[in-house]
């Protein structure tokens, strides 16, 4: 099963940028274990930091394959940078921006940053993130590689529909 870390695009800007929004809810049953409430004190929900780099990667991701209209599997190569200054609680609306650093035949190296944005719109930063992606078809090339292991499913391409980015 996939889980898609973000809600929605709200800007894609191609081969330039990307930037998505996250409402972390307590719909999500990953918070209700982190952290339970025990003999040491009362629940405090967050949202497991390794989820907040999957939902960059998602959107990062979908920066990449856009850039050239999907046509190759984009895989996430490596975790460069992931800092964090705050965590993300039940209630917080992450904001997700990536923008490539470099993009060729290859792969792309991309940075970022998440931040919490108030309801007043004020924005608090989370963390900055830099991921490598490799192009499969490329670097993989003879291997028949299942489909069902690659992002950008139809449930992706509702993503994009929904968000106003265009038909894929």
């Amino acid at each position: 099963m996939r889980w898609i870390w973000i809600d929605r695009i709200l800007e894609l800007e191609r081969g330039r940028r990307c930037v998505a929004i996250k409402n972390v809810t307590m719909a999500e049953e990953v918070l209700h274990d982190h952290f339970a409430a025990g003999d040491d004190g009362p629940a405090e929900p967050v949202m497991p930091n390794p989820l907040i780099i999957e939902g960059m990667a998602q959107t990062a991701g979908i920066l990449v394959g856009h850039a050239n209209d999907f046509a190759e599997k984009v895989i996430l190569a490596k975790i460069g940078k992931a800092r964090f200054t705050a965590a993300a609680r039940p209630g917080d609306s992450l904001r997700f921006t990536a923008a490539i650093e470099r993009i060729d035949a290859s792969g792309a190296s991309t940075s970022g940053t998440v931040e919490v944005v108030d309801p007043a719109g004020a924005t608090n930063p989370l963390a900055e993130i830099e991921l490598l992606f490799s192009h499969v078809d490329r670097n993989l090339s003879g291997l028949e590689l299942p489909e069902h292991n690659f992002v950008f499913g139809e449930t992706f391409r509702d993503l994009l529909r929904q968000s106003g980015v265009g038909e894929y």
